[in-house]
């Protein structure tokens, strides 16, 4: 029985060592590693010195001659014509991959061959979707989200067509200006002759309601005048009628009701002037994804990472032919 234990005893002693020495051993590889990487750098000083230099000045040639910019217009499509302006934004995409220069100058790009991509994309406010026509729409968010997330029924693209304004990107690789590319794009997509007639029926329906509604604010303003001067007079008794017989409260609220629809029909007007309003614009932002204006910090880094892997191809070829000699 104390033999065996005196063997196992052993046994783990010659274990430890072995540990201990495979550790001593990993250390003394990394210690070797990063000589060797420190006395590679000490041999090849001016070489990589070089390297950085070239790499740092071409990249900052390169971030200055190859800058790429981004341009947003936020829209709002009127007269049903969303579906329109998805289908001319993805033809003018279509016709950008293309290289289809022609197109885009005709329609009066300037400079087509910088325009890299356009994209459109709705701007996601479902409030405002829910207030458009409140129960409508709420019920029928609430119908589409029994089965689903209501977070990918509010993204997807049958339910963002129908947000009010609606974002288009697009990309040069230079620097544009509202006159060179927004105003033709504006223009290309503004011209419709079945929604310039829609745009002509829709804008004189709205001044129709506007005089109707003008007509009828004037009768009530003259019932009220009139029941104010009656209610003034001799005949105090009228007062004590109209009070509990006329329908004096839903005349108020009706002139209250039609004074805000006469607002929003003059607010109105301001957008649906254009088929595809333009909101606002933001043009020239410099694009700093992907390593756009970081090729200054990247190429010294790459520059040296390929001297050190054809450093290191021909020293593995050497090695391997003088072993093969041998």
């Amino acid at each position: 029985m104390s033999t065996n234990s005196q063997k196992n005893a052993v046994d783990q002693e010659v274990d430890l060592a072995e540990v201990s020495q495979k550790i001593r051993g990993f250390f003394q590889r990394q210690n070797d590693a990063l000589f060797n990487g420190i006395q590679f750098i000490v041999n090849h000083k001016y070489i990589i010195a070089a390297l950085l230099i070239i790499g740092v000045g071409l990249g900052i040639y390169m971030d200055k001659n190859n800058k790429t910019y981004d341009h947003q217009i936020v829209v709002t499509p009127n007269f049903g014509s969303t579906d329109y302006l998805y289908a001319k934004i993805d033809l003018i995409e279509s016709k950008i991959k293309e290289n289809d220069t022609v197109f885009l100058k005709a329609i009066g790009i300037e400079d087509p061959s910088k325009l890299k991509r356009i994209e459109i994309k709705p701007i996601i406010d479902v409030y405002q979707f829910v207030e458009n026509n409140s129960e409508r729409n709420f019920d029928l968010l609430k119908l589409m989200a029994e089965n689903s997330d209501i977070k990918k029924i509010v993204e997807e693209k049958e339910t963002s067509k129908n947000y009010r304004y609606h974002v288009i990107s697009f990309r040069t690789s230079n620097r544009t200006s509202t006159k060179k590319t927004i105003e033709p794009l504006m223009n290309y997509l503004n011209n419709s002759d079945f929604f310039i007639k829609i745009q002509k029926e829709f804008v004189s329906n709205v001044y129709i309601k506007m005089k109707a509604n003008d007509v009828i604010i004037r009768q009530i303003d003259g019932f009220l005048n009139g029941f104010t001067n009656d209610a003034a007079g001799p005949k105090g008794e009228k007062l004590v009628y109209y009070n509990e017989n006329s329908p004096l409260k839903d005349v108020i609220e009706t002139k209250d009701r039609l004074v805000k629809e006469q607002g929003n029909l003059r607010i109105n007007l301001v957008s649906i002037d254009k088929i595809i309003k333009d909101v606002s614009q933001v043009i020239n932002i410099e694009n700093s994804e992907s390593v756009n204006g970081k090729l200054k910090l990247i190429l010294p880094f790459i520059f040296i990472f390929i001297y050190i892997s054809l450093y290191m191809f021909v020293s593995f070829y050497k090695t391997q032919s003088l072993r093969r000699q041998q």
